[in-house]
């Protein structure tokens, strides 16, 4: 499944819960390295990930020299965003083209994050569908210019107040360009008790006619964060993606490696087992007890041939073998064809 395949289905009034599209957020987690970053192409292609997503920005693009830390500096010490940014800002146009040129080898859908107009202008020619990060939910003119390539837009709703989220989805309703808003929390990691998945449900709510999904910041664990979000309803969700969970410093620490991917689909395939079917009707597996647990009319006492059958006559019983007690208005008045003997259950042929 392709990213364009989840706008292309998507029916606002459809409120069936489906396997939700996986990205896996590579971010810069290749720390500059070619082969790391196809090693996180091939890892998310086996863990499952239907899209493996990167980051473009240069840090003199993207953040001041004096960019103060939002992140937790136990795990990366780094306090500076524009020097974070600098370690890992090497990967730029050809780069991307190779990765894209990879990921379709491995088929594995391509995306990347672009942080300014340069990487938006070079990223057009390679993806089908832009995502915007929720830092920039409030940058008018960065979503205005990535709106201009006419594409689907993917929209990280981040540390915002839903006054900015309608402000920013104003703005992007009026190129009609299609639209998905993930629930995110800006905080890296992100305590469970901070997830704050019922805010999907808020999503939904104030933006029916939009694709509603998740990226999450949340330690792997057992991946039950991303299993809610998929109940919840999240039609994508997104997770920073690793090939080594113990590495120092920036992504690495809160992302999920192959193994968390895999799990995850693992329980996504039971989940929606158990889930099943969304039309209400009675299973073939039900056929046992529809039968056997449900009750017919039965006779209290004997009933002579030609009697008139009155109410006072019958009772209902189990098995269902014969006349269901929601016809007993219908059977109150016939006349018994023969003598009918107590407690049996009565079958159509035994009145005229």
């Amino acid at each position: 499944m392709k990213i364009l395949d989840i706008f292309d289905r998507f029916n606002p009034y459809d409120s069936v819960i489906n396997k939700p599209y996986i990205i896996a957020e590579a971010g810069v987690n290749h720390e500059g390295s070619m082969e790391i970053a196809k090693r996180l192409v091939d890892e998310a292609k086996e863990g499952g990930a239907d899209a493996i997503k990167f980051q473009t920005y240069k840090a003199e693009t993207l953040a001041s020299r004096n960019s103060p830390a939002y992140w937790d500096t136990s795990k990366e010490p780094t306090k500076s965003q524009y020097e974070l940014f600098k370690k890992h800002d090497s990967f730029w146009r050809d780069e991307m083209y190779e990765l894209k040129e990879y990921c379709d080898k491995v088929d594995i859908e391509f995306l990347s994050t672009p942080f300014d107009i340069e990487s938006a202008n070079f990223l057009n020619d390679i993806m089908d569908v832009f995502k915007i990060s929720s830092s920039d939910l409030t940058n008018r003119p960065f979503i205005e210019y990535i709106c201009q390539f006419n594409k689907p837009i993917i929209l990280s709703t981040g540390a915002s107040q839903l006054y900015e989220i309608h402000e920013a989805v104003g703005w992007i309703d009026r190129y009609k360009n299609p639209l998905a808003l993930l629930h995110c929390v800006l905080n890296y990691p992100t305590l469970d008790r901070d997830a704050n998945l019922g805010m999907i449900l808020g999503l939904k709510s104030a933006f029916p006619d939009k694709i509603i999904g998740y990226s999450d910041h949340t330690l792997p664990k057992d991946m039950k964060v991303l299993e809610i979000a998929t109940l919840l309803g999240s039609v994508i969700v997104e997770k920073h993606f690793t090939y080594d969970k113990s590495l120092i410093g920036n992504d690495h620490y809160h992302a999920m490696d192959k193994e968390d991917l895999k799990l995850f689909r693992r329980n996504l395939n039971r989940i929606f087992k158990i889930v099943g079917e969304f039309k209400v009707e009675a299973l073939e597996s039900e056929t046992l007890a529809r039968d056997n647990a449900r009750r017919s009319l039965v006779t209290v006492g004997a009933i002579p041939k030609g009697k008139i059958i009155e109410e006072s006559d019958l009772t209902f019983k189990r098995p269902a073998h014969g006349i269901s007690p929601k016809f007993i208005g219908d059977v109150v008045g016939k006349r018994a064809s023969f003598d009918i003997e107590e407690d049996t259950v009565l079958k159509w042929n035994m009145f005229i």
